[in-house]
Formats: structure tokens, C-alpha cells, sequence
């Protein structure tokens, strides 16, 4: 349940056990409110000797609140709030290519019940603290280079918060796998016995090239797109089956080696006149986008003024983007388009 109300200086009297009502007592605390609690029907009775403005219970399963309920309703506004989860999980969250917009609403459905968010520095996180009522926060974000956290010690935090109760979401940019190290994270939850779920997000494979109005498949141009990660040079065999497979190639994470790989698929025979487009910041506000050929971004090095977060799109869908309607590039607001 999200909640949105200004309950600034407001009192609110909460009932429930304390380990099912932790969520609610967080949330209204965060609304601003001043939050009493009690955890049994006699407590409730003498904490409403004081005046209260909202009552709120939590269903914590405990059929003595039937009685009281009944009574408190004739005389205060009653708001139910489910009890949060009586167990630690884990919940991989793919929040998207990087606006909030773009998140699902299974996504905004798990930072709301969280207790404990992971979040890297490509899933949105300007507005966690609203979006999850004052969870505590964690930026565990990996940046080119540089991994502010390492992958097993992120795993471990998410076990240890887990075995403490807590519902943990781990935000991850994209989909939590395509290229998210997502499956090593399932497995360390499973590996400690801690129920892990996933929610599926908008990859930026797909969603960033789009935001430039390049389609990665299209009746005309393309019938398959290949996904591939710039992480580490690709070798001779893997850029040649690229290069012979034909439709458009997608890469992700490919900035660093993106010279090698262009210069690569060049040398193993795809056609030098094959457009490409590189997606810089997809759907912020300074989006750009740089098109090239595959011959003029070996040869004049054009792309070596892009930078990271950047998708690269090659193959015919390219010219596409160049063609696209006005309204589809407005969608992200993009500074502009350079050409080499």
C-alpha cells in the first residue's frame, strides 16, 4: 500500500504486534505524523485515553483486536494496513532504463514494502525515499572502473538483512538479467534458505534505442536483434558470427571497448557503410544521440567523445532513427543528434 497523505504533526495510533506493524509504523512516521503504538487490545484502551486522529491497525492475525475494532470505528476513523511480511526475502527489482516513469508497478509495489533497498547507480533512485516511505538506503552503485561495492559483499548484505526479517529489494538498471548479475544473487539467497522473487524490468536494450527512435527490429530492416556486452573485447570467431548474422546488434556496457569492437567488425568484413548510433544518457534530460557508419567511426573517431551510461546500436534500424518522427524523440527530451 503506497501513502501519500501529508500527516504532518498529526497523531496516529497504531495497533498490531509490533514485528507485523514495523512497515506501517515506518510509513506514517515518514508521513510526518506522531505515532503511538500498541500491541494488545488493553494497551490500545488506555493509549486512547489521549486524543489520537487516525487509528490505524495492521491485520497481525490476533482475533482479540475483533472486539475493539468494533468499538474504536463508532468513534474514530479505522484505516487497515496489511501486516509486513513475518520472514526476511530478498526482491530483485529491475527498475528500467533509468527514469522513474519507466518503472513497473510491480517494481514501485516492492519499494513500497521494502525495509532495505540496494540500489545501483543507474536505476532510478532520486526519489527512494518517497517512493519507499523512509527505507533505509544503500548505494551499492558499481561505476565505470570502479565497483563501490563487490559483488560477494553485496550478496552477503543482502542475506544478513534478510535473516534479520527484512523484506530487501535490490534495484538493479534494466532487467536484473540481462547483464545485472542477477542469477549469482538469486543463488546467494537460496544458498542461506531465504525466499527470493524477481520482477522483471524494461531493459535498456530495447527501451534506450527507442527513446531515439530506432527500433531494433523492423519488417524492412531487421528481423533479429542480438544483445551483446561490450564488458571485455569480443574475439575474431564472436565478432565474425556477429558480422554474418545480420539484423541489429545491440551493446550494452560497450564504451570502453567500443573502438576495438568497431574496428573489429570492420576487419572481419561487415559492411563499412553499416549505420551506427551511439545513445548517450537514454531518457534523461541530456540525452544525445551520435550517428556514424562503421567505416567513419573507425576513421575519424567520433565516438571517442561519447561517454558512459551509453547503448550502440549497428545495423540498418539505425537509419530509422534518423528518419524518426519529432514526437517519438520528445519523449525523452534528448539535447540532440550529432553525425560523424
Amino acid at each position: 500500500m503506497e501513502l501519500n497523505l501529508d500527516l504532518t504533526d498529526r497523531t496516529v495510533l497504531l495497533l498490531g504486534a509490533a514485528h507485523a506493524s514495523r512497515r506501517a509504523l515506518r510509513r506514517y512516521s515518514h508521513a510526518g505524523a506522531v505515532v503511538r503504538t500498541a500491541s494488545t487490545p488493553e494497551e490500545a484502551r488506555r493509549a486512547l485515553s489521549r486524543p489520537v486522529d487516525v487509528v490505524v491497525a495492521v491485520a497481525d492475525g490476533d482475533p482479540a483486536w475483533g472486539p475493539v475494532l468494533t468499538e474504536l470505528r463508532q468513534r474514530h476513523l479505522v484505516v487497515t494496513e496489511p501486516a509486513a511480511a513475518p520472514g526476511g526475502q530478498i526482491i530483485l527489482v529491475g527498475g528500467g532504463p533509468g527514469t522513474a516513469e519507466l518503472m513497473t508497478l510491480g517494481a514501485r509495489r516492492a519499494l513500497a514494502e521494502a525495509d532495505v533497498v540496494l540500489y545501483d547507480r543507474l536505476a532510478p533512485h532520486e526519489d527512494l525515499d518517497e517512493l519507499t516511505h523512509g527505507a533505509e538506503l544503500v548505494d551499492v552503485g558499481k561505476r565505470p572502473g570502479r565497483h563501490a561495492v563487490p559483488q560477494v559483499d553485496i550478496e552477503a548484505m543482502l542475506v544478513d538483512h534478510a535473516r534479520a526479517g527484512k523484506t530487501v529489494v535490490r534495484l538493479k538498471g534494466g532487467d536484473p538479467f540481462v547483464f545485472g548479475r542477477g542469477r549469482e544473487e538469486v543463488s546467494a539467497g537460496a544458498a542461506a534458505g531465504i525466499p527470493v522473487s524477481v520482477v522483471p524490468g524494461v531493459t535498456s536494450a530495447v527501451s534506450v534505442p527507442a527513446a531515439a527512435g530506432i527500433p531494433v527490429t523492423h519488417r524492412d530492416a531487421s528481423r533479429m536483434f542480438t544483445v551483446v556486452s561490450g564488458h571485455v573485447p569480443l574475439t575474431d570467431a564472436e565478432l565474425a558470427h556477429l558480422a554474418g548474422l545480420g539484423g541489429t546488434l545491440v551493446v550494452l556496457m560497450g564504451m570502453g571497448t567500443l573502438q576495438q569492437l568497431v574496428a573489429g567488425l570492420h576487419r572481419v568484413g561487415m559492411a563499412p557503410t553499416t549505420p551506427l548510433a551511439v545513445v548517450e544518457r537514454g531518457y534523461q534530460v541530456d540525452q544525445a544521440t551520435t550517428y556514424s557508419t562503421l567505416a567513419d567511426a573507425v576513421s575519424t573517431g567520433v565516438l571517442t567523445r561519447c561517454s558512459s551510461p551509453a547503448v550502440v546500436v549497428i545495423g540498418e534500424v539505425v537509419r530509422l532513427g534518423r528518419e524518426a518522427p519529432a514526437h517519438i524523440a520528445a519523449l525523452a527530451e534528448p539535447a540532440g543528434a550529432t553525425s560523424a
